[in-house]
């Protein structure tokens, strides 16, 4: 009698490398800690400051910043008010009322793309799904279907994955239209009004650099259809109320500029697994801990503070302490950190003002020894107009 045949063991497959950095992430926000999902303004943000380790490091692992900041004791007051969010879902659903015909009425008259949509023409597909993964494939099949119809489309909050630092950031836009010659354009809503043809021009280049990042993510979805491949405009619509009214209207807005920066810039970005693994065993930023606990884990990740961290980072705060403690010159900005060269401190830039330390041959110390000697012989001198009755602006 044979031995009956026996099965072959399976033997179990190694975790692959995305599933060990989902769970080394999950441990650095603790357990049972829902991902807080990135957005446009926050990869924005993220993007002009690309050298700060620790914004990359909570941003990909999805560490809310804004409860850490309060678990360390610096909150910050940073997001928009109640009635702003309200106003601006009100005037978002006005602009997209009846099937988003004044929308693409103004993304016609604005951008082009075909001829004069009529009402009730352009298909509006439902892009709903489970998870962002399944609504992100659901938008790649609609865009894809869309540009090949050649009618008008309008996306209504499509949702788009974006590689960033070695971990995907699904984003969602207000509107992406598609055009009847296969274009793309991204639709930016915002509830800050257009007075006589003209916005706030720093609300327009905070919105341009977030519509900025959402090109990027249809770049690459555009990557992956089959040709003939589409039109991505690097010009998106800005869609506004009209000087103090409720009625829409709209400003193309090129956003090369943005693009090429962003894109630079999310390239510098350490990835996020290699900061993960420089951090000490049992790192966390799980809120429940204490607030020692977590200041030791925030201390691990290098930063790099700006000025400008206060308006885009709700650990700025925090940063600013830390920094000014540590006498670190980034805390008086960004342009005189770069003009320093090798001084990182204010104590090293003053002792090679004095000339203590620092090389005399370096442009930089030369240029502050200059700048000390001259305000000696300043000061010297308004002492002596003092000293002798004559006012020292004489």
């Amino acid at each position: 009698m044979r031995d009956p045949v026996r099965e072959p063991r399976r033997v179990p497959s190694p975790p692959t490398r995305t599933t060990a950095l989902r769970h080394r992430l999950a441990e650095l926000r603790g357990p049972d800690v829902p991902a807080k999902a990135l957005d446009a303004r926050a990869l924005a943000a993220l993007a002009a400051n690309p050298g700060c380790r620790r914004r990359a490091l909570l941003d990909g692992a999805g560490v809310d910043k804004a409860a850490l900041a309060d678990s360390l004791g610096a909150p910050g007051a940073f997001g928009q008010s109640q009635f702003a969010f309200m106003r601006g879902n009100a005037f978002e659903a006005k602009v997209k009322a009846d099937g988003g015909a004044e929308l693409l009425r103004l993304t016609h008259t604005h951008v082009g793309g075909g001829d004069e949509p009529l009402p009730g023409e352009a298909a509006v597909p439902d892009l709903s799904a489970v998870g962002p993964e399944g609504r992100a494939a659901r938008t790649a099949l609609a865009l894809r279907e869309a540009t090949h119809s050649g009618g008008w489309t309008l996306l209504d909050h499509p949702m788009l994955a974006l590689d960033v630092a070695g971990t995907p950031a699904f984003l969602e836009p207000d509107a992406v239209v598609v055009a009847p010659d296969g274009s793309w354009t991204v639709v930016e809503i915002k509830s800050f009004p257009m007075i006589d043809g003209a916005a706030d021009p720093a609300k327009v280049g905070a919105a341009a650099r977030q519509a900025a990042v959402y090109v990027l993510a249809l770049e690459q979805v555009a990557a992956r259809l089959p040709e003939p491949a589409p039109r991505l405009r690097d010009r998106v619509l800005l869609v506004c109320p009209k000087d103090f009214s409720n009625l829409p209207t709209a400003a193309a807005i090129d956003v090369r500029k943005q693009l090429s920066v962003t894109r630079r810039q999310l390239a510098r970005l350490t990835r996020v697994e290699d900061i993960a693994a420089e951090l000490p065993e049992g790192t966390t930023f799980d809120v429940s801990r204490t607030p020692e606990e977590l200041t030791s884990a925030v201390a691990s990740v290098p930063a790099t503070y700006a000025p400008e961290c206060l308006a885009a980072c709700e650990l700025a705060f925090h940063c600013r302490d830390r920094s000014r403690a540590g006498g670190e010159v980034t805390s008086l900005g960004r342009s005189l950190r770069g003009e320093l060269g090798g001084l990182t401190t204010v104590e090293g830039v003053l002792s090679a003002a004095s000339g203590h330390t620092g090389d005399p041959d370096d442009p930089a110390v030369a240029a502050l020894r200059r700048a000390s000697a001259l305000r000696a012989e300043a000061l010297s001198g308004a002492g002596a107009a003092r000293t002798a009755g004559v006012p020292a602006c004489l």
